[in-house]
């Protein structure tokens, strides 16, 4: 069974995790290819790269919000 694609106006939807990782993959110069072939297109490393700066993102929300 083939998934379906998602579109630019399937992000808007997602909870904030989700599109979270949308937005850093875009940043990165990633976005087409993840929405044309999928997260499995990406090499370790470009999604080592996502996740550390989710990370990244996320600790600093919570420094700002405990400020």
């Amino acid at each position: 069974m083939k998934k379906k694609k998602i579109s630019l106006e399937d992000i808007k939807d997602m909870e904030p995790e989700e599109k979270l990782k949308y937005e850093i993959a875009e940043e990165l110069g990633l976005l087409d290819r993840v929405l044309d072939e999928g997260w499995k297109s990406l090499s370790s490393k470009e999604t080592g790269r996502i996740g550390g700066l989710m990370t990244k993102r996320r600790m600093s929300e919570k420094e700002n919000v405990a400020e």
